[in-house]
């Protein structure tokens, strides 16, 4: 029979328990975030409302597919939604980026059947129209690129192919066919170990950035298969020369370029992504977990937030529940550090969109519940000292806060800051308690509570008034009931906030309301619904 105590010693950071296994799960202090890919399937008003009452904190728009009227559209709703609802919800756009693709079949043909053992020719004659002896390339470079005994694999690795030989002075290159195989055309094609030599940023991307993602005012551009960090500067510069210097750059890392220079990259960009799709076809899948664990340690040292992504809960595209190895996937991401976990055609395909972020953040909450955040903090301020020396100013009182809240068990850490960057040195210390950040920058709010873990947000009029600030938001917590008189929160202010003292405990009474909160309330403190999952 289980015990709900044990002899047996745990190891160092071990908390979980039959306890906690027993305890039922509390979705209202849910500190990682959930990315939502929208798509035909919640796109609507009332499926935009959904997915925001289940847990979604950003929304992601996927330039791979439609058109800027189309994206447009669903924008206008989101945001139609989202004030009704006081929800400060952040946008993202995810560029198309470079991509190698097969070209077009011979009149009358739909699909090619290849076998194993079979050979095909690759051209780079891309107005070629091909069938199964023959097939189109939209990588010009290819017989340059490739090498004798090269994998090429092609529709998402359904179809793997092996390099024979190499006619250089035709631009082709013959194959053996590694698996039967069934596919249609323009099918994309990946060169695992190849530096591809096409820009990071297509005229299209850049046309997406600049004349929908400036445009609208998107909190995110996910910059698709980044690789090095020259191709974030070159992003900045388009921001900022077009209106932009405020949307903050996520890099998706995508294939085995990116991961070489992965610290290069991560200095510069905002936010990382570990796009596990694409890196699984240029590495082995057997070490993408590897791959993440490192990638996610580093951007959590670095202080930058990381997303974990690709078929996270894939089977919930069609199916009403998740395999359980889809949910110790989210769990363990979550164990590995990340800040924000990403449903792709699940939300945007699939018809059980808002039940796939209600698995998602159950199973969140889940994995936050058994972390030691006392050791957590301790490893995370020993790994920036012993990375950097020391800590900057902005960390030096973030990290006091944080550690003052975890000794007085406090139950909040409230952050008043005018851009937001002292929420994110907050964050940086993976407190295990939640965080509301009071800016009267809606911008920074939607990042802020998008990508930070824990973060919270709420937009007011202003910063100048910050006492009676203190004061409304200790009844609107005790109101709420997310908190009650006698608990006690820490209280941390940015250089530019209205505060006597720029770090201080308060211990809550009744307060009071002045009105100076806008907006994020409603998210804050509502309780998210939960499903009952029966075995």
């Amino acid at each position: 029979m289980l015990s709900s105590t044990s002899t047996i010693p745990k190891l160092d950071g071990e908390v979980v328990t039959l306890s906690i296994i027993k305890k039922p799960t509390e979705t209202k202090k849910r500190r990682t975030k959930i990315i939502c890919t929208l798509g035909p399937a919640c796109w609507s008003e009332e499926g935009l409302g959904q997915l925001m009452d289940a847990g979604m904190n950003v929304a992601r728009f996927n330039f791979s597919h439609g058109d800027h009227e189309g994206h447009g559209k669903v924008l206008e709703r989101l945001r139609k939604v989202a004030k009704e609802k006081k929800r400060n919800i952040a946008v993202l756009l995810d560029t198309k980026g470079p991509e190698i693709r097969t070209g077009f079949f011979a009149d009358g043909i739909d699909k090619i059947n290849l076998s194993k053992g079979d050979t095909i020719v690759l051209t780079t004659d891309y107005d070629f129209k091909g069938d199964s002896k023959r097939l189109a390339c939209s990588y010009p470079t290819l017989a340059k690129s490739v090498t004798q005994g090269q994998a090429i694999l092609i529709a998402d690795g359904s179809l793997v192919l092996t390099v024979l030989s190499i006619d250089t002075a035709n631009n082709e290159v013959q194959c053996r066919v590694e698996n039967n195989a069934s596919i249609g055309e323009r099918k994309n094609m990946n060169l695992p170990g190849v530096v591809v030599d096409l820009p990071t940023f297509t005229e299209r991307d850049v046309n997406d950035i600049v004349n929908f993602g400036i445009k609208n005012k998107v909190d995110f551009i996910a910059a698709s298969f980044v690789r090095k960090g020259s191709d974030v500067t070159n992003l900045r510069k388009l921001l900022a020369d077009n209106g932009g210097p405020q949307i903050k750059i996520i890099c998706k890392i995508e294939n085995q370029e990116g991961l070489e220079n992965y610290g290069d990259i991560l200095e510069h960009t905002d936010a990382i992504m570990v796009a596990r799709g694409d890196l699984g076809m240029e590495i082995p899948s057997s070490k993408v977990f590897l791959a993440q664990k490192y990638m996610i340690r580093e951007a959590n040292v670095a202080g930058k937030p990381v997303v974990t992504a690709t078929q996270m809960l894939e089977s919930m595209v069609t199916n009403p529940r998740p395999t359980r190895a889809e949910c110790s996937d989210v769990a363990n991401a979550v164990y590995d550090g990340t800040d924000a976990v990403m449903l792709s055609g699940e939300t945007a395909n699939g018809p059980h969109f808002e039940k796939a972020v209600l698995v998602m953040a159950r199973t969140c909450c889940e994995a936050e519940s058994s972390r030691n955040y006392n050791l957590l903090f301790q490893s995370v301020r020993n790994s920036i000292v012993i990375a950097r020396g020391g800590l900057s100013t902005g960390e030096s009182m973030a990290s006091s806060a944080v550690k003052s809240a975890l000794d007085i068990e406090a139950k909040l850490i409230v952050v008043m800051s005018e851009t937001g960057k002292m929420g994110n040195y907050v964050a940086k210390f993976r407190p295990g308690l939640s965080v509301l950040c009071m800016t009267p920058n809606e911008t920074a709010a939607r990042q802020a509570s998008g990508l930070l873990l824990g973060m919270h947000t709420v937009v007011v009029d202003s910063l100048e008034k910050s006492e009676e600030l203190v004061e409304e938001l200790n009844y609107e917590l005790v109101q709420s009931n997310f908190l009650k008189p006698g608990d006690k929160m820490v209280v941390i202010a940015g250089r530019m906030a209205g505060m006597k003292e720029q770090l201080r405990i308060v211990t809550l009474d009744e307060g009071k309301s002045y009105g100076h909160i806008v907006s994020g309330t409603s998210f804050f403190f509502e309780r998210t619904r939960l499903l009952d999952f029966n075995d």
